[in-house]
C-alpha cells in the first residue's frame, strides 16, 4: 500500500470538523464513550457521517438481539475483508454476549456449531460475496433456523452500512482504536 492511500483522509479532531459533523461526533461520543478513528475520518464529509450513522442507527433499532447484529456486521466485515471493522466488531459481539468461539469462527470462515447463527452468518455471508444473489436454500435455512423472512431486508440494511465502512477503510486505511486492540492490518 502506497503512503498517499494510507493519508488520502485522515481522522477529523472533535474541534477540526464541521459544525454538522461536531454535532453527529458528540452523539457518536455519548454513546459509545469515544469516537471511534473510522467515524472520525467520514466526518471528513457530514453528508456520510450523517448517512452512515443514520443507516446503523435504524438497524440498531431492529429485531436482531445485539449479539445478532454484531455477527451480521462481522461476518458482513470478514467478508470484505475489512481488518478495522472485523476488530470492532468482534469486539462489540463479545461485549454483547456472544461466545468467544462463536466469534473466532466467524472470522476465520467457519461453522459456529449453533445452527441459527450459522443460518444468520450464512446468509450473511452469501449475500456480500454474491452481491445479494442469494441462493433459494440459504433463503429456506435461514427461515427453518427460527427466523422471519423479513429479517433478510434488516440484513441488507447491516450489509449495506459495512459497506459505507469498509469501503473508506480500502480507500483510506484506519488506524486501529485501542479499544478494538490497537494497530490495523491488511488481510
Amino acid at each position: 500500500m502506497n503512503a498517499e492511500k494510507e493519508h488520502l483522509f485522515e481522522p477529523l479532531a472533535f474541534e477540526e470538523a464541521s459544525e454538522h459533523s461536531r454535532l453527529l461526533l458528540e452523539k457518536v461520543r455519548t454513546s459509545m464513550g469515544f469516537i471511534p478513528n473510522l467515524v472520525a475520518k467520514m466526518a471528513n464529509n457530514h453528508v456520510l457521517l450523517h448517512g452512515y450513522l443514520a443507516a446503523d442507527g435504524a438497524f440498531s433499532r431492529g429485531t436482531f438481539t445485539g449479539a445478532e447484529r454484531q455477527l451480521i456486521l462481522l461476518a458482513a466485515s470478514v467478508e470484505n475483508k475489512c481488518q478495522y471493522s472485523v476488530a470492532a466488531h468482534a469486539t462489540a459481539a463479545k461485549h454483547l454476549g456472544a461466545q468467544s468461539s462463536v466469534v473466532a469462527a466467524v472470522k476465520r470462515g467457519l461453522r459456529t456449531g449453533d445452527k441459527k447463527l450459522d443460518a444468520l452468518v450464512c446468509i450473511t455471508q452469501e449475500m456480500v460475496r454474491e452481491r445479494g444473489k442469494v441462493r433459494r436454500q440459504t433463503v429456506d435455512d435461514f427461515i427453518g433456523a427460527g427466523y422471519a423472512k423479513e429479517q433478510i431486508l434488516e440484513i441488507l440494511l447491516g450489509v449495506a452500512t459495512k459497506t459505507i465502512s469498509s469501503y473508506l477503510d480500502h480507500i483510506s486505511p484506519t488506524e486501529l482504536d485501542k479499544q478494538f486492540g490497537g494497530v490495523h492490518s491488511q488481510f
